[in-house]
């Protein structure tokens, strides 16, 4: 852990990673497809397991150790799994029928999440443990997703004002916006791939609790916005459900 951090980030963050969970796997409960409904309890158990697994390698320093090895660590033994889980499921029939199966309004109304994780990842600059291009005062917009999704939602499925063409562009331009932020933390922590960051590297990620945000949240993100992108294109362009 993090030597000096004031406690109201760790819990904030640790907050902020359970109400992920909680908001995916409502996703999954309000499904119109029993099957899928079904399926909340297990993955629910799935994902706490990982977390788990997750905060017993950082609490070891796997992560913090060995930092000059290639691929590095985070990315072999925390990124990589969720990344193939979710080609995975985009390759199988199954896979795709459960993807398919997720409403829309609630996959857009989770990017909320992205409010309270740039206001932590503030905090962490402001502690010197994340470099300033890692925030919204240097080079990290994400903030912007996270705000406009509840509109989003409210006017796109709620209120079916908004085409699905406007959804599907927020959908593009949002994933944008994360790729930006996962690409510049990489390139901003200590590793052979470092590329920003010098003065200040990007320590906190390696560092328990806050390795459940490219392992954990960040995959859950981005597996929100790849399930809206791949459902809004099999509509029809003034449909949406």
């Amino acid at each position: 852990m993090i030597d000096n951090l004031p406690i109201f980030i760790t819990l904030i963050f640790i907050a902020t990673t359970f109400l992920t969970l909680l908001f995916f796997i409502l996703c999954i409960k309000n499904s119109e497809v029993k099957a899928t409904q079904q399926k909340a309890t297990p993955i629910f158990i799935g994902l706490i397991i990982w977390l788990l697994v997750q905060m017993v390698l950082t609490l070891n320093n796997v992560y913090k150790a060995e930092v000059d090895l290639m691929p590095p660590k985070i990315f072999l033994f925390g990124i990589l799994p969720p990344i193939l889980t979710i080609v995975f499921l985009f390759l199988i029939p199954k896979g795709r029928a459960f993807i398919d199966s997720i409403p829309l309004k609630n996959t857009t109304f989770l990017n909320v999440i992205r409010i309270p994780v740039e206001l932590i990842l503030y905090w962490l600059f402001l502690q010197k443990v994340i470099p300033e291009l890692m925030t919204f005062e240097g080079r990290n917009f994400d903030i912007l997703a996270g705000i406009t999704a509840p509109i989003i939602a409210y006017y796109g499925f709620s209120k079916n004002i908004l085409s699905r063409n406007i959804i599907l562009l927020w959908n593009f331009i949002s994933l944008a916006l994360l790729l930006n932020i996962v690409v510049n933390a990489l390139l901003a922590a200590p590793s052979p791939m470092q590329q920003f960051g010098f003065d200040q590297p990007n320590i906190a990620l390696l560092n328990f609790p806050f390795s459940w945000l490219p392992t954990f949240i960040v995959p859950v993100v981005l597996f929100g916005h790849l399930i809206s992108i791949r459902q809004l294109l099999k509509l029809p362009q003034k449909t949406l459900r």
